[in-house]
């Protein structure tokens, strides 16, 4: 199985997969670090030359191929399952393609929760890089992002562990030993 961290961006899902990597000894994928290194582009210039769906749908092959590139020979027992990486998702990956549904059959999905207020200030330096608010008003984005983690709600809620607060590496692997 597969250790795959979900929610909306700025959540913290690419740095919690480092240091839950650091800490297990699992190797970690970024999604849209390995999207960019297969395409040789940006996931801004993917989304601004190609738009969104293109986007999504080479997402949904890429995840499944993210996730078969790790190796069975090194899958470390972590509570009751054989797990053998961790796959840090893009904040819309869940919503599309059935990913969610794929993604909960085929290992143990995270969802990391975090309030709005964080979130907003998180991203508010990083607008720049993230396609879907890029273009988004200061004053706008905490409605953006209510609006959107409303509509992400149906996917995110099957995850199979919700994170509400800020936990330390050995709290979440704890939280998935008891999955």
């Amino acid at each position: 199985k597969v250790i795959f961290l979900i929610g909306f961006m700025g959540s913290g899902k690419s740095h919690e997969g480092r240091l839950l990597s650091e800490q297990t000894g699992l190797p970690f994928i970024d999604l849209d670090e390995w999207i960019e290194q297969q395409e040789g582009r940006r996931i801004t210039e993917i989304f601004n030359t190609d738009g969104e769906m293109y986007f999504r749908d080479l997402e949904a092959i890429q995840l499944q191929l993210a996730s078969a590139s790790f190796s069975e020979d090194l899958a470390l027992p972590i509570g009751g399952s054989l797990l053998k990486g961790i796959v840090a998702t893009g904040g819309g990956t869940p919503c599309f393609h059935e990913n969610m549904d794929w993604m909960n059959e085929h290992g143990i999905t995270i969802w990391l929760n975090l309030p709005i207020a964080v979130l907003a200030e998180r991203l508010m330096s990083e607008k720049a890089k993230r396609p879907l608010i890029a273009e988004i008003k200061e004053e706008e984005l905490l409605v953006f992002i209510e609006n959107k983690i409303e509509d992400r709600k149906l996917y995110y809620s099957k995850a199979d562990i919700e994170i509400v607060e800020r936990v330390d590496v050995l709290s979440l692997v704890q939280k998935i030993q008891d999955a």
